[in-house]
């Protein structure tokens, strides 16, 4: 049974118990926090005992966003945040803040646990490939936009733009053939895993994340009712 040690910030204690309780029984080890200055208190890094933060975004004494930027200048560890705001806004706030994947209360334990499934993989990935930056091609460029997959660094008009794990897959699918249109299912089933148990709609808040920290909208083109391309700017 795959599994992952997981630390849980949720201030919620009957909440927490169900989670501990689902997680545990799906061969997870899980530490449970009940603040923000217990997760930030806890040792939380690249070597530290946690595999994967699971992180509630309503917190009783800190911001939940706050948590998640302090832990992402801390760590690459994954980081899921759960939250109850569920619109778009929030759902791209949070990426920018450097969260790999998000859950919208209510969810099912199914759900989480797929999530959970699929952002491990992909960290896995992630790692392996940098393991195997010897063989890895050089930098792409496009326009003035430098992609280098060895490093995981890109930068834009020799300035370096902070991308999350996802968001930095996500570029790099559309970056394989500049100009063609990726389906949002492609998308899915590249960056995230073919049994993504969630909605397109997780693409979407990605490529609004990169837009915005690209400094234009133009560079990831929406193809109504298909997808997305990667062009520089007209």
């Amino acid at each position: 049974m795959w599994s992952v040690k997981l630390l849980l910030v949720e201030d919620d204690r009957s909440i927490a118990a169900s989670l501990v309780e689902g997680l545990s029984a799906d061969g997870h080890s899980v530490t449970h926090v009940a603040d923000g200055a217990a997760a930030l208190a806890a040792d939380v890094g690249d070597n530290g005992p946690w595999d994967m933060v699971l992180l509630d975004l309503g917190l009783p004494d800190l911001d939940g966003r706050d948590v998640c930027r302090e832990l992402r200048r801390r760590t690459s560890v994954p980081i899921i945040m759960i939250t109850a705001r569920g619109d778009e806004f929030d759902r791209v706030l949070g990426l920018e803040l450097g969260a790999d994947d998000y859950v919208t209360k209510p969810f099912s334990m199914r759900e989480l646990q797929a999530r959970i499934r699929a952002v491990g993989r992909r960290s896995a990935t992630s790692r392996d490939d940098g393991s195997n930056a010897s063989s890895a091609p050089a930098a792409q460029s496009i326009g003035s936009l430098a992609i280098d997959r060895r490093s995981r660094r890109v930068h834009l008009d020799d300035v370096e733009v902070a991308l999350t794990a996802k968001e930095f897959d996500v570029l790099a699918y559309l970056a394989d053939d500049p100009g063609a249109v990726r389906s949002r299912t492609d998308i899915l089933d590249t960056v995230w895993d073919v049994n993504w148990y969630g909605p397109t709609k997780t693409v979407d808040a990605h490529v609004a994340s990169l837009r915005k920290k690209l400094g234009d909208h133009r560079w990831i083109e929406a193809v109504r009712g298909v997808g997305f391309r990667l062009e520089p700017p007209a």
